[in-house]
C-alpha cells in the first residue's frame, strides 16, 4: 500500500490548495447512440433512450439531443462511443437494481478528492503501461505482453470502489488491475522483468500477477478460464461467513472478475451466471468491453455483445456505462458494486476503447482495428476527457492536475529502477516450486485443524452429522471384514477427512444421490449444499470453482463420475498444477480429483469411456498422479492426496469399483510417491534367469494376478509392482526389483504413442540401462480407438493372456 500512500499525499496536497468550487457537476450528457456501420441499436438502448432536451442536471449545464460526430466517432469508424449521462445510469439502475430514486440519486455525487484519486490511478496506470512498452522494446521483459492504454476508468473504479479484502480475478492484460488493487508498482514490473523481486519471483511474468496480501489471485492466460475461479472465491467468502459467523459478522467481501466481451461469449460465462445467481454469490462481473476479441471486430463472431443483458436470464442485473468517462463509470460503478455486496450478483458493462494492438507485436490487419485506434487516440482519450471536465467544472486546476501527473511518472521511474536492480532468480528455484509439499511427505503427521470440533458443532445439524458417522462405524467394519468395495473406501477416506477438516469441501455430478459408485455419499446431507455442491454437467466449470476455494484456504476434492470427463476441465487441471509454481510460491492449490476411468479387457463401453485420461495428464507440470486397484490404496491415497496442499488425481479401475473387495488399513495415510509389489519372484526363478519385473496398475494389477498362477506353472515368476504413483515415479522400487531380474514388462493402460509406459521405458533405458539383459518389453494399448465389439477390442486392450506370452518372450529371448 506504499504506493497508494505516496499518491495520496500528493492528492491531498493538491486538495489544500483547491479554491471552493460549485457542487459536483457531471459530465456533459448526450442520447445514447450505438447505430452505426456493422452496428445495430439494441431494444435496451432504445428502453433508455430518454428525452433529454433541456434537461438541468446541474446548476449550469443543459443538455441536447444532438451529439456532434467528433464525440461518438459516428461515420469515421466501424465502432462507435456511447455516452451514458447521469438520468440515464439512474433510470437502469432504478429499474433493474430496484432502486428508488432517492437510493440512486446518492451516487450523483462525487467528493472531489475521490475525483482527483481517480486521476491519480488512470495516471498511474497509463504512465505504467508506457513504461511497459518502452522496457518490452529494449529487450527487459519477454514473451508476451498485453497493454491497457486507453482503458484507464476501469482500474480507477477498482482503486475507488473495490476493497483490499476483495478477491480480483483478472486475465493476461491485467497489470493495471493489479495496481489499482494496491500491488507494489515495483513488484509488478520486477515481475515482468523476470527478476526475484517480483510479485511471483519471477515465475509469473506479465499474464501471472499475483499477491496474496491484496489477494489479487491472477493474471490468468486462458481466456475465460478465471470465471469459474472466481466463483469458487466468492463460495469461500460464504463459506467462511457460515464457518466463523462471529469474525465474518459484519462481512461484505465480494469477488470480481474481469472478463472482455469477447471472452464472454465463452460457454464459462453463462455456467458461472448460473451458479452466481443459483447460489447468491457475492460476484461482480466487470466486462471491458473494447470492442476486439483480440483484435477481431466482436460483432463479426458475436450475435449480441451487450453483456450486460445475459444475466437478465439468471435474474442477474446489470448496467453499462460509457468507458471513456470517469464520472459516468464512477457513478453507475459505485452503485453495482454496492448491488454486489447487499445483494448478490451484477454485471457492470464499460464500453471503452483499447489504445494499443493485442500485444506489442501484434500486426493489427483485421477490419477497422487501425482506424479506430487512430480515431479514439485522438478523439475519446478518457485521460483527456476527464482533465478537461476536472477544469471547465472548477474541480481542479491544470497545475494540480501536473503535480498528480508528476507524481505518476516518478513512481514508474522508480519501478523500472526497482526492476533492474532486483536480482535474477536462481535456476534452481524452478524445480523448489514443483510441489508445495515434497513428495516424501509424510501425511499422518499432519495435524487437523485445532478447531475443527467447534466449527462442526456450530455449522453442522446434529442429527446430520449423527447419521454420517453411523455410515463412518459401518464402512469401518466392512473395512475390518475385508469386504469393502474401492468405491465405499473412497467415500469413508472423504467422510472421514470432511469431519476432520472443516476446510474440505466436495463437488460431484449426482451427488446427493452418492453419484456412480457412492464416493460422495452423505456429503451434501451432512455438510450442505455449500461444503458438498451437487454440479452441472460441465467437469471444467466445478474444477475451476475448487480452484477458486483452493486459492482461498479450501481443500476442494472433485469426484468425476468418470475420469475421462475430465477432458472437459483439461484446462483448468493444467492451471491447478502450475499455480504453486507460477505464483512463485505465494498460492497453495489443495485440491484432490478422483475418478474411475481406465480401459479393462471387455469393458464394452467404447472409445469415448475408455480413453487413458491418466497419460493424458503426466505432463502436466505441478500435479501429482496416482493410481488405486485396492479399496487399501484407494483409502490411504485419497486420504494423502486430501492433506496434501497441491493438486493430485486419483484414478480408480472403472471395471472394480464394486467388486474389488479387501481390508483396509484405517487411519493410515499412504505416500504419494511409492509403488507397492504385490508378489515377489522366487529366489530360484532369479537365479534360474527366469523372473520378470512386472509394472503395471489399475485393472492391469487384476490381470497380472490372474496371470501369476499361469506364469509360475510354466516355470517363470514375476515381482509385480504396482505403479499407484504415476507421477513422480517411484524410480527406486523398480530399481531394486531390475537389480535382481534385470527383465522389464509393463502392462500398460495407456496408448503405444505417448502413453504412460512409453515414458516409463524412457527412464528406464536412460537411468537403468545397465540392470537390464533384454529390451523392455511394452504391453500396452493400440493407438486404435478401443471398439465396443469384443471381437476387436482384443487387439487393442492387453489382458493377462499377453501378459502370459510377454513374460516368456523375455525369459526365453524373442524379441
Amino acid at each position: 500500500w506504499s504506493l497508494q500512500a505516496r499518491m495520496r499525499v500528493v492528492i491531498l496536497s493538491a486538495l489544500a490548495s483547491l479554491a471552493a468550487v460549485n457542487a459536483f457537476l457531471p459530465t456533459p450528457s448526450f442520447n445514447l447512440r450505438q447505430s452505426g456501420p456493422g452496428v445495430a441499436k439494441s431494444a435496451a438502448h432504445a428502453r433508455f433512450n430518454l428525452p433529454l432536451r433541456n434537461q438541468k442536471f446541474g446548476p449550469r449545464m443543459t443538455i441536447s439531443e444532438d451529439v456532434s460526430a467528433a464525440i461518438t466517432g459516428e461515420g469515421q469508424v466501424m465502432r462507435t462511443r456511447i455516452v451514458t449521462p447521469w438520468e440515464q445510469n439512474k433510470a437502469n439502475i432504478m429499474q433493474h437494481f430496484g432502486l428508488t430514486s432517492e437510493e440512486a440519486d446518492k451516487y450523483e455525487h462525487i467528493e472531489k478528492e475521490d475525483l482527483i484519486q481517480a486521476y491519480a490511478m488512470m495516471q498511474l496506470s497509463r504512465q505504467f503501461e508506457t513504461a511497459c512498452n518502452q522496457q518490452y522494446m529494449q529487450g527487459n521483459i519477454r514473451g508476451f505482453m498485453h497493454l491497457d492504454n486507453g482503458q484507464e476508468t476501469i482500474p480507477a473504479l477498482v482503486s475507488d470502489a473495490i476493497k483490499m479484502g476483495d478477491k480480483k480475478y483478472s486475465y493476461y492484460r491485467e497489470h493495471t488491475h493489479a495496481l489499482a488493487s494496491g500491488v507494489d508498482a515495483g513488484a509488478i514490473m520486477a515481475e515482468l522483468f523476470g527478476k526475484v523481486g517480483g510479485t511471483c519471483k519471477g515465475a509469473g511474468g506479465s499474464m501471472h500477477i499475483f499477491d496474496k496480501a491484496t489477494n489479487m489471485q491472477g493474471g490468468w492466460a486462458l481466456v475465460a478460464e478465471q470465471l469459474p475461479y472466481a466463483a469458487g472465491a466468492a463460495r469461500a467468502i460464504l463459506m467462511d461467513r457460515q464457518n466463523d459467523p462471529e469474525k465474518y459478522a459484519n462481512d461484505d467481501r465480494i469477488s470480481v472478475v474481469f472478463i472482455g466481451e469477447g471472452g464472454a461469449q465463452n460457454g464459462r460465462m453463462a455456467e458461472t451466471l448460473n451458479v452466481a445467481a443459483k447460489e447468491g454469490l457475492p460476484l461482480l462481473f466487470i466486462v471491458i468491453d473494447n470492442g476486439r476479441a483480440i483484435n477481431t471486430f466482436t460483432g463479426d463472431v458475436a450475435k449480441n455483445q451487450d453483456v450486460y443483458l445475459q444475466g437478465q436470464h439468471y435474474g442477474i442485473p446489470g448496467l453499462k456505462v460509457d468507458g471513456q468517462d470517469m464520472v459516468s463509470v464512477m457513478q453507475g460503478g459505485r452503485a453495482v458494486v454496492d448491488h454486489v455486496r447487499k445483494q448478490g450478483p451484477a454485471i457492470l458493462q464499460v464500453h471503452t476503447f483499447r489504445f494499443n494492438g493485442h500485444s506489442p507485436a501484434d500486426p493489427e490487419h483485421e477490419r477497422g482495428r487501425k482506424e479506430e485506434k487512430v480515431w479514439a487516440r485522438q478523439a475519446v482519450d478518457p485521460i483527456k476527457i476527464f482533465e478537461d471536465y476536472m477544469i471547465s467544472s472548477g474541480q481542479a486546476t491544470q497545475e494540480e492536475l501536473t503535480a498528480v501527473k508528476s507524481t505518476a511518472t516518478q513512481l514508474c521511474k522508480d519501478a523500472v529502477k526497482f526492476a533492474n536492480d532486483s536480482p535474477e532468480p536462481h535456476a534452481g528455484l524452478a524445480k523448489e516450486l514443483e510441489f508445495p509439499d515434497a513428495p516424501d511427505t509424510d501425511y499422518n503427521s499432519r495435524p487437523a485443524p485445532a478447531n475443527a470440533e467447534e466449527i462442526n458443532k456450530r455449522s453442522l445439524n446434529a442429527e446430520a452429522v449423527a447419521t454420517c458417522k453411523a455410515r463412518i462405524a459401518e464402512l469401518r467394519s466392512k473395512a475390518e471384514e475385508g469386504v469393502i468395495t474401492i468405491g465405499d473406501a473412497i467415500n469413508l477416506a472423504i467422510l472421514e477427512e470432511m469431519l476432520r477438516d472443516p476446510t474440505t469441501t466436495m463437488h460431484a455430478e449426482d451427488l446427493q444421490a452418492g453419484s456412480s459408485y457412492d464416493i460422495p455419499k452423505l456429503t451434501q446431507q451432512t455438510f450442505g449444499a455449500l461444503r458438498a455442491a451437487d454440479e452441472i454437467i460441465d467437469e471444467g466449470h466445478f474444477i475451476g470453482k475448487g480452484i477458486g476455494e483452493g486459492l482461498n484456504g479450501y481443500r476442494p476434492i472433485i469426484e468425476l463420475m468418470n475420469a475421462n470427463f475430465g477432458i472437459y476441465g483439461m484446462a483448468e487441471i493444467s492451471s491447478a498444477g502450475n499455480t504453486y509454481a507460477t505464483t512463485g510460491g505465494e498460492f497453495n492449490m489443495p485440491m484432490t480429483i478422483i475418478g474411475a476411468g481406465g480401459t479393462a479387457p471387455a469393458q464394452s463401453l467404447g472409445a469415448e469411456h475408455s480413453q487413458p485420461f491418466h497419460a493424458y495428464i503426466m505432463g502436466i507440470p505441478g500435479l501429482k498422479v496416482c493410481t488405486a486397484a485396492s479399496p487399501e490404496a484407494a483409502y490411504g491415497l485419497a486420504k494423502s492426496m486430501i492433506r496434501d496442499n497441491g493438486p493430485g488425481m486419483l484414478f480408480l479401475p472403472v471395471k472394480m469399483m464394486k467388486d474389488t473387495r479387501s481390508t483396509v488399513a484405517l487411519d493410515k495415510c499412504l505416500p504419494l510417491n511409492k509403488a507397492a509389489v504385490l508378489h515377489t519372484a522366487s529366489e530360484a526363478s532369479v537365479k534360474a534367469g527366469k523372473a520378470v519385473t512386472v509394472l503395471t496398475y489399475l485393472h492391469g494389477v487384476k490381470e497380472s494376478q490372474t496371470a501369476i498362477q499361469e506364469i509360475m506353472e510354466e516355470g517363470m515368476d514375476v515381482d509385480l509392482i504396482e505403479l499407484r504413483s504415476l507421477k513422480p515415479l517411484d524410480k527406486e522400487t523398480i530399481r531394486t526389483s531390475l537389480a535382481r531380474t534385470h527383465k522389464l514388462a509393463i502392462l500398460d493402460e495407456s496408448t503405444y504413442s505417448g502413453g504412460v509406459g512409453a515414458t516409463i521405458s524412457a527412464v528406464i533405458s536412460e537411468e537403468m540401462f545397465d540392470l537390464l539383459d533384454a529390451p523392455v518389453k511394452r504391453l500396452c494399448m493400440d493407438d486404435a480407438p478401443v471398439p465396443y465389439a469384443l471381437a476387436m477390442e482384443k487387439a487393442v486392450v492387453k489382458r493377462a493372456s499377453d501378459l502370459v506370452q510377454g513374460v516368456a518372450d523375455l525369459v526365453f529371448k524373442k524379441w
